[in-house]
């Protein structure tokens, strides 16, 4: 998992699949103003998810974890509470993986819970479960699902 300021993206272009592609694009538009939309840069490769989020509560809120896509996950308009545990300390699945939404589920309580603020990104990898849109109201937020190499 990584947490950092977007200002220090290029970091990461070497660790992070489609991580650059996509950061030209973030720089060159105006992702607020876009409407709710699923951009594909780069075929099934390379995926931005413009979401305006409805808030959850933490209770509400399930690790999941996925095999093929990278997320990387960056709140717009407020700050988010985001949870995290390494995947291989989830042994409690409530919901099998499902290989078409790439996605597997888990009952586990998470080992950290942080805030992601407006100018951040958050990027969780296949070893890492995870649990976002913890918010006090509805709110904007790009995920882009990067395909692992």
């Amino acid at each position: 998992m990584i947490l950092d300021k977007l200002e220090n993206a290029d970091w990461y272009f070497g660790c992070v699949p489609g991580f650059q592609q996509f950061m030209k694009f973030f720089n060159d538009n105006d992702l607020e103003e876009l409407p709710a939309c699923k951009i594909k840069l780069d075929g099934q490769d390379l995926i931005v998810n413009v979401c305006d989020q409805a808030a959850k509560d933490e209770k509400d809120c399930k690790l999941e974890a996925h095999k093929d896509y990278i997320d990387i996950q960056i709140p717009l308009t407020t700050s988010e509470t985001m949870l995290w545990s390494s995947l291989e300390d989830c042994q409690n699945v409530i919901k099998e993986y499902d290989e078409g939404k790439d996605v597997e589920f888990y009952g586990d309580k998470p080992a950290a819970r942080f805030s992601v603020p407006r100018g951040y990104f958050a990027v969780f990898f296949p070893t890492d479960a995870h649990a976002a849109g913890i918010a006090s109201s509805t709110f904007r937020k790009i995920i882009v699902k990067a395909k692992v190499e």
